[in-house]
């Protein structure tokens, strides 16, 4: 990984990992930071760490949006020698302490695309989080207050983001994406537009967003995916009430047919209790 952090706000640095284009946001405070996602390998996380002592070298707590690879396979490297403080979602911890299952799905993920780093991270040591939060969590990072929340369900049902409201920045993980269509595999996607909802109640017109993958964006961007998602949303409802097979919602729906078929199928689940 060649990837160095860049300033994105007042003490808020971000890195894109250029495989997968996942971002990392580094929080500096007065002695102290914050490190948002560790990636996918140890051998990603340890030039992360890297390039994070190029910013600080303040001692690091860590926090990981959700339980994906590419958002956590990391905190071994960062985290575990020396101990430092990992946090995640209740939920998103849950899933982290069944390292062979999660290796198992990133592998089946990764292997027909990405087949090196299929290898990779079927051998990567998992650390699981030593802090869970359920709604909200804040942590004071070197005299700075860091709001941790679960805005709702959507990408998956254990989403964090991060906000640092003295630099108005938000970080949303995979519930906003840039560099691509959202994805929906362990969606609610009848949910996530209220989730987004409520993300855009903690913006103003000027603040930074980083998403999961891609380029930081503005709240705009934002609403126009929130629009997008609600209407996915009404599209799976009507759907599902008229009978209408899946693939025929995605034909319809924004955000490409595959990942809308991903959608309409979780949604009809959740329509019928079984997600």
């Amino acid at each position: 990984m060649t990837a160095r952090f860049v300033r994105v706000a007042d003490g808020v640095h971000v890195l894109r990992e250029p495989l997968l284009h996942v971002n990392v946001t580094l929080v500096v405070g007065d002695g102290a930071a914050l490190v948002v996602d560790t990636l996918s390998t140890a051998g990603q996380a340890a030039a992360l760490a890297d390039a994070a002592r190029a910013v600080t070298a303040a001692p690091w707590t860590l926090v990981n949006t959700h339980h994906h690879f590419d958002h956590c396979f990391g905190n071994a490297t960062l985290a575990a020698d020396p101990p430092r403080p990992v946090y995640a979602h209740e939920i998103a911890a849950e899933a982290m302490r069944e390292p062979d299952r999660l290796r198992r799905e990133a592998y089946a993920e990764l292997r027909d695309t990405q087949p090196a780093l299929a290898e990779e991270v079927a051998t990567t040591t998992l650390l699981a989080p030593t802090h869970t939060v359920h709604a909200e969590t804040v942590l004071d990072v070197g005299g700075r207050r860091v709001v941790l929340r679960h805005p709702g369900r959507g990408h998956t049902a254990g989403d964090l983001v991060v906000h640092v409201p003295d630099a108005d920045v938000l970080v949303a993980g995979d519930l906003v994406e840039q560099s691509g269509p959202p994805a929906f595999e362990e969606s609610y996607p009848l949910q996530w537009p209220d989730t987004v909802a409520e993300l855009l109640r903690m913006t103003t017109p000027e603040t930074v967003v980083v998403p999961g993958h891609g380029e930081p964006v503005d709240a705009g961007f934002v609403r126009a995916q929130h629009a997008g998602l609600a209407e996915l949303a009404w599209l799976i409802r009507a759907g599902h009430t008229g009978g209408a097979p899946p693939e025929r919602v995605a034909a319809e729906a924004p955000f490409g047919a595959r990942p809308a078929l991903h959608a309409a199928r979780r949604g009809y689940a959740e329509l019928d209790g079984t997600a």
